[in-house]
């Protein structure tokens, strides 16, 4: 029911009251009862309209609803990736710059043909760079210079899996005709052990002995220091190595018990470099050699180091100070050359030494290992065509 009243003080304007609206020409309507509009949407995207009684709706915000636990964790593992992303290719970044590629393999002039799948060729010198007079000692490492190797694989991956051959250091073998950098002369091709290779021409000689000697060409290289190899397993925590008797070698200063241990940087160098308590000499020493790669390869990939940064970035540190790669060599590459390394701790390749003639070969530089012609050149003709190897270990 509407009552109207006239309103006394003859206002022209409508006033809102409570309940009631003065009107321009004085009267006073009244609603009974006063009832609230009904719903209208509100438009929040333009101006606000005025309603009939000339107000404008209110605006309200709505409540704050908590996102579901689905879309918190959707959102958390979003961040995660993003820094995850950005953290690899900020490692990627940093590792690539500090890589040396200062090994040229196009310089080797005449080579054997590609092969199928990939080789690498592994090489551990006796370089000191890093080390201070106090470590060289410790490490026994005091005498000689930057100019020797001590361990050199061939590390073959492909269809069939992976397989490490060691080359003997004290391998009798051909080295092909150099230019010596420090008196310019031209020497011709002689037999000498294949350490003297890298003695006389570095890496590039090295390279050109390997091949012309197995046929194979070599994809990459990859060659670490002394002071690089102790950073590597002490920056993993240390490698776990069994051992079937009690060995003390003075001259590389490894003393071990009988039984398993985990060896710091310090004793794992002593163990690779060890030779003179191995019943088979230098082929004992690249029997070693392999199997501790292996396990330190193993070891690097556990979650307790692979997922761990304060383990991860030393890691890496330690190997690119003293790391020697050849132009070609990337990240990436290092990557495949550590994955294949991995594969064969883990049982999907072989470790193997050069098949050797036992009676071994006495020259004017001392005795050296001599290969069995016949299956050496049956080992690397199966590594070269990618196809399962087919050479039992002798020797």
């Amino acid at each position: 029911m509407n009552e109207w009243h006239r309103h006394d003080d003859g206002a022209r304007a409508p006033r809102v009251l409570t309940g009631q609206v003065i009107t321009g020409d004085g009267w006073e309507r009244e609603d009974f009862p006063l009832q609230a509009p009904p719903h209208q949407p509100s438009d929040t995207h333009g101006p606000a309209r005025k309603n009939a009684g000339g107000t404008r709706p209110s605006r309200t915000r709505p409540p704050w609803v908590r996102p579901s636990r689905r879309r918190r964790t959707a959102r958390l593992l979003a961040l995660l990736l993003c820094a995850l992303l950005l953290a690899s290719g900020g490692t990627y970044a940093w590792a690539d710059l500090r890589l040396d590629r200062s090994v040229d393999l196009g310089e080797a002039g005449d080579r054997p043909p590609r092969g199928k799948g990939t080789t690498y060729l592994i090489v551990g010198s006796d370089s000191r760079d890093g080390l201070s007079e106090q470590a060289k000692e410790e490490l026994h490492a005091g005498g000689g210079g930057g100019s020797r190797t001590d361990s050199m694989m061939l590390l073959h991956t492909g269809a069939h899996g992976t397989t490490m051959v060691s080359l003997p250091r004290d391998s009798w073998l051909t080295i092909p005709s150099y230019l010596d950098p420090r008196t310019g002369k031209r020497h011709r091709p002689a037999k000498d052990k294949l350490n003297a290779a890298y003695s006389l021409g570095g890496a590039g000689l090295l390279v050109r002995t390997i091949e012309l000697n197995t046929g194979i060409r070599i994809d990459h290289y990859a060659e670490i220091g002394f002071g690089g190899f102790v950073g590597v397993v002490n920056a993993v925590g240390g490698v776990d190595m069994c051992v079937d008797r009690d060995i003390r070698d003075e001259k590389s200063g490894l003393d071990l018990t009988k039984g398993c241990h985990t060896l710091d940087g310090d004793q794992a160098l002593a163990f690779v470099r060890q030779r003179h308590q191995e019943a088979k000499g230098d082929l004992g020493r690249s029997r070693n050699q392999r199997k501790f790669l292996a396990a330190l390869a193993q070891k690097a990939a556990t979650p307790g180091t692979a997922l761990n940064p304060f383990r991860t970035y030393p890691l890496l540190g330690a190997a690119l100070d003293t790391l020697v790669v050849d132009e070609d060599t990337d990240p990436r590459t290092l990557v495949s050359l550590f994955r294949a390394m991995r594969s064969v701790s883990s049982g999907d390749g072989r470790q193997l030494n050069v098949p050797v003639d036992g009676r071994g070969v006495t020259t004017a530089k001392g005795s050296a290992v001599k290969w069995d012609a016949a299956k050496a050149k049956r080992l690397f003709t199966d590594l070269r065509n990618d196809r399962p190897v087919t050479v039992e270990e002798k020797g």
